[in-house]
């Protein structure tokens, strides 16, 4: 399977967003769901069906490997051709190559429940939030994954408060550099700032490259290209 950039997962064609969500069928389920995305054509994909199979991915490539490093983890996945260059799968990914770094560094957790927990949790996150909300998916995913470490609920105390300590370190990480969104450029800088967190207030030191280049910009037609980060130079 061929992934086309940036595109409709029916035809291929450019995606148009509306200011206002309206009602659209989904192409594939056939089901109604208020949006604000369709291609030009008006095929509309849901939340569900798109990120359907790139869940499957997430799971089952993290429960499989013993890899350290959470970079190279959603790297990996990354490759799935299910996992597309944009997409809430997502906010279920950057918590899950974390959660299983975690783990495979020595964290006291039980992978499966942890990771059943955050696609729960992280597929409840629409697609588009980060330009509709003002809260890119990737850096609610590290929340996510606090909240997991620490069993965080509405009525607990601190914990609650780190989880939102967590998001709010991503969030700032990822609106310093900018829009438009990249869900590959915003993944990888959540999990750059989840690392720092889980070492400060977790005692967990997990690994990460020296040197981060994203092998995906070529699928992303609005690439800040030079202005990323990630953006290799040679």
């Amino acid at each position: 399977m061929k992934r086309n950039p940036n595109a409709c997962l029916i035809c291929g064609k450019e995606l148009i967003y509306t200011e206002h969500a309206r009602e659209m069928e989904c192409s594939i389920c056939h089901q109604t769901f208020l949006s604000n995305a369709c291609c030009e054509d008006g095929h509309f994909v849901c939340d569900s069906c798109h990120e359907k199979k790139g869940l499957e991915a997430i799971r089952t490539f993290c429960l499989s490997t013993d890899l350290k490093d959470p970079i190279e983890i959603a790297r990996q996945i990354m490759q799935n051709p299910y996992i597309y260059m944009h997409g809430p799968e997502h906010h279920v990914l950057v918590g899950s190559a974390l959660l299983t770094a975690y783990k495979n560094c020595g964290g006291d957790l039980d992978l499966n429940e942890a990771l059943s927990l955050m696609e729960e949790r992280g597929k409840q996150v629409p697609g588009g939030v980060c330009g509709f909300w003002g809260c890119c998916g990737a850096g609610i995913s590290t929340g996510i994954y606090c909240s997991i470490l620490s069993k965080s609920t509405p009525l607990a105390g601190a914990s609650w408060g780190l989880s939102n300590q967590m998001t709010s370190c991503s969030l700032e990480k990822i609106g310093t550099h900018g829009g438009p969104r990249c869900c590959k450029r915003d993944s990888f800088l959540a999990i750059l700032s989840a690392v720092k967190f889980t070492k400060e207030h977790f005692g967990v030191e997990i690994p990460i490259p020296d040197q981060i280049r994203c092998s995906f910009y070529e699928e992303n037609g609005q690439c800040l290209k030079t202005h990323c980060p990630f953006y290799p130079l040679s």
